[in-house]
């Protein structure tokens, strides 16, 4: 049995640091790269393509997101599909463009934030932003929440998808994440966290806040590289898929 294990990655900005991505990246299998718009900047971009160069086995995805600094691309944004489809050409083509003076591949593209949750709903934004990947270059993967919009799309457009799940995330009856708003929506207790990794990868089942059993599917496991036990995390879930017998392999 095999697992991708993924962190958003690449978040810092000017002078300010977030994350441990020094640290991280040699314990993934694949590291979502922000892409200027809601988090890092020409260096920081520069950097974490190069620390993944170093790791050797590490996949490199581009992680866009609304034009949102100010918010960490968390907060809505009313675009159209025009709109949308632009502003991924504009991140893939700027990671792409480090990755190549870096000498490594551009691998996937999982979106960030609200963009990446509004999926969830909106099924004409996850065509969009799958046939943008599509046109952009279809031998680059798409990771999007299990089950879910994204993943279809992704399908429907002819990509290779992978489907996300969260050690750090609740998630609803229907499969989707709880709203960072809601109370219980962030799990920060690392044993709880891990026994539904664990979970979600042997039998494909998690426990939604609501109390229900629901079926995922666990391609690839996420680590959001800005919460305060990441790297605790990421270690954690290494050493008990180890001990389970789960390979972590790049998606």
């Amino acid at each position: 049995m095999t697992v991708d294990l993924n962190a958003d990655l690449g978040e810092s900005y000017g002078n300010y640091t977030i994350g441990n991505d020094d640290e991280i990246i040699p314990l993934i299998s694949s590291a979502n790269v922000a892409c200027g718009f809601h988090a890092g900047d020409p260096s920081v971009m520069l950097k974490t393509v190069r620390l993944i160069r170093e790791s050797g086995s590490t996949g490199i995805g581009a992680h866009p997101a609304y034009p949102d600094l100010m918010g960490f691309g968390r907060r809505y944004m009313e675009l159209s599909m025009q709109e949308v489809r632009a502003l991924m050409f504009y991140q893939l083509g700027a990671l792409d463009g480090f990755c190549r003076v870096g000498g490594v591949e551009l691998n996937h593209v999982k979106p960030h934030g609200a963009l990446y949750n509004a999926t969830f709903k909106d099924k004409e934004l996850a065509r969009t932003i799958a046939e943008a990947v599509r046109d952009y270059n279809p031998g680059l993967k798409l990771l999007g929440l299990s089950n879910q919009n994204l993943v279809k799309a992704g399908e429907e457009a002819g990509l290779e998808v992978r489907h996300e799940v969260f050690a750090d995330r609740a998630y609803e009856d229907d499969g989707t994440l709880v709203s960072r708003r809601k109370e219980g929506a962030m799990i920060t207790d690392t044993d709880i966290a891990v026994g539904r990794v664990i979970r979600m990868v042997q039998e494909g089942r998690v426990e939604s806040i609501g109390g229900h059993d629901i079926d995922i599917q666990a391609d690839s496991i996420c680590v959001h590289g800005d919460g305060p036990k990441a790297l605790e995390f990421v270690r954690e879930i290494r050493r008990q898929l180890g001990e389970n017998g789960i390979e972590i392999k790049m998606m």
